[in-house]
C-alpha cells in the first residue's frame, strides 16, 4: 500500500501544505525587515554644531584683532604676484567685504550662529561682516552656478574622524552610526569643500586669494576639562596663483548659552 501512486501523491500534497502553513512559516523565523530610507544629513549628524559660538583668538592675535599695516604679512606662503597685490593695498579700503569672504571670514573675531536651514543644509551666520554661509550635503556646483563671496560649499560627515585619528571599533566590520556590530567609535567631523568664490582677502590688509581658490575645512566639536563646549575649524586655502602651498589655520570657538551678545557689524561692499 505504501507504494501505491495515489498514496504517494497524497503524502506529497500534505507535505506541501505543511510547508505553507502559518505555524511552520513562523518557525522559520521573522521575515526580513523592509528596507529603510537613508537618513538625512541632519538625522545622521555625529556631532551637533548648532548654537551660538564666540571666537577665541589664540592664534595670530595681532593680525586678527587689529588690521595689519600695509605690506605686513609674515608667515604666509605668498607668491610674488600675491606680495605685489598686497603691497598695493589701499588702507582706505579697510573694512571691505573682500576680507569677509570664505577665505577669511572664519578668522574674523566675532560670533557664529549655526543652525539647519534644511535637512540637507547647515547655515552659518556671522555677526562680523554680516555674512551667511550655506553648507550643502549631496550636491555639487555645476557650470551655471554663479560665483559669490562665500562660494558654493559642499559638506559631508566624516567617519571616523581623520583629524583626531579616531578609528573604527576593533573587530567591527562595515560602518554605521548606531550601536551594535559595525558601529564606529563616538565622534566624527564635518568636512566642507568650497569653490565658486569671487575671491577676496585672507587678511584685512589686502592679502589676496583668487576666484580659482579651493577652501577645505574640518569642523570638530569637543568638550573641555571644565565642561565647556568647543568648536574647532581647521582650514586649508589652496590657491596656486597666490600661495606657494596650502595656507593652513586652526580657529577656535566657544559655545555660548544664547544669542544675547550677537552684535551685527556689516562690512563695506
Amino acid at each position: 500500500m505504501k507504494n501505491h501512486p495515489m498514496i504517494r501523491r497524497t503524502l506529497i500534497a500534505l507535505a506541501a501544505a505543511a510547508l505553507l502553513s502559518p505555524t511552520l512559516a513562523a518557525a522559520q523565523g521573522p521575515a526580513a525587515p523592509a528596507a529603510q530610507p537613508p537618513r538625512t544629513p541632519k538625522a545622521a549628524a555625529p556631532i551637533d554644531l548648532t548654537g551660538n559660538w564666540v571666537s577665541i583668538v589664540n592664534e595670530d592675535w595681532l593680525y586678527r584683532m587689529v588690521t595689519p599695516k600695509k605690506g605686513d604679512f609674515p608667515g604666509l606662503p605668498l607668491t610674488k604676484a600675491a606680495q605685489d597685490a598686497a603691497n598695493a593695498w589701499d588702507p582706505a579700503t579697510d573694512g571691505s567685504c573682500k576680507a569677509y569672504g570664505v577665505g577669511g571670514i572664519m578668522r574674523m573675531p566675532g560670533r557664529l550662529r549655526i543652525g539647519w536651514a534644511a535637512d540637507d543644509a547647515l547655515k552659518i551666520e556671522t555677526d562680523a561682516g554680516v555674512q551667511t554661509r550655506l553648507l550643502v550635503f549631496g550636491k555639487r556646483p555645476d557650470a551655471n552656478t554663479p560665483a559669490t563671496l562665500q562660494g558654493f560649499s559642499v559638506a559631508r560627515w566624516e567617519f571616523p574622524n581623520p583629524v583626531l585619528g579616531q578609528a573604527a571599533v576593533p573587530g567591527a566590520a562595515g560602518g554605521g552610526l548606531g550601536g551594535g556590530p559595525g558601529a564606529r567609535a563616538p565622534g566624527g567631523d564635518l568636512m566642507v569643500v568650497t569653490t565658486n568664490t569671487t575671491g577676496g582677502w585672507v587678511r584685512r590688509n589686502g592679502v589676496p586669494y583668487s576666484p580659482n581658490t579651493k577652501v577645505t575645512e574640518y569642523f570638530d566639536r569637543f568638550k573641555g576639562p571644565d565642561g565647556a563646549e568647543w568648536l574647532t575649524v581647521l582650514t586649508a586655502v589652496d590657491d596656486p596663483a597666490n600661495f606657494n602651498g596650502p595656507y593652513l589655520t586652526s580657529t577656535h570657538f566657544k559655545k555660548e548659552p544664547d544669542g544675547s551678545k550677537w552684535r551685527p557689524r556689516p562690512c563695506t561692499p
